[in-house]
């Protein structure tokens, strides 16, 4: 029965996110706009295809339950029972929140093969996917703190 609670909040907070993205049709700003609304990091994170350094973000090493949303569209991406401690110095997650919330493109920069991770909503570069995570994906989601906002899970008994 608490388990169930508990996921019912968290979809509770995913819908309740997913609600307030549709208010505002975020997905047609400008990077100009863009700009105006996000901090320097946020932008040359999201934008510009930045990373802040390691060891640096503030989600690294929050534990608290709750969904991570883009810091931009504000959209649900990642769930904290999916996070873990990968040593990187980035929050890194297994899985995603659900399987349309990222897209995966192609990125060959640097001389690395690996998989950039966006947004599925406003195409906001979060971070990168690589082959090395635990089970049961053996991905890790290596994802800036700078892309990320987290929305507490404040049910009674998280």
């Amino acid at each position: 029965m608490i388990k169930t609670i508990k996921i019912l909040a968290v979809f509770a907070v995913f819908f309740f996110f997913t609600l307030i993205a549709m208010t505002e049709d975020l997905s047609q700003l400008s990077k100009e706009e863009w700009k105006e609304r996000l901090t320097p990091l946020e932008y040359n994170v999201m934008w510009e295809n930045g990373t802040e350094q390691a060891f640096t973000g503030d989600l690294l090493k929050n534990k608290k339950k709750g969904v991570y949303v883009t810091a931009g569209c504000k959209q649900p991406v990642f769930s904290s029972e999916n996070k873990y401690d990968s040593g990187t110095g980035w929050p890194s997650f297994w899985k995603p929140i659900s399987e349309d919330a990222v897209k995966l493109i192609p990125d060959n920069s640097y001389g690395m093969e690996r998989w950039e991770i966006v947004s599925s909503k406003c195409g906001e570069h979060l971070g990168h996917v690589f082959n090395d995570g635990p089970q049961p994906t053996g991905l890790r989601y290596c994802i800036n703190s700078a892309a990320l906002d987290f929305v507490e899970d404040n049910s009674a008994d998280n």
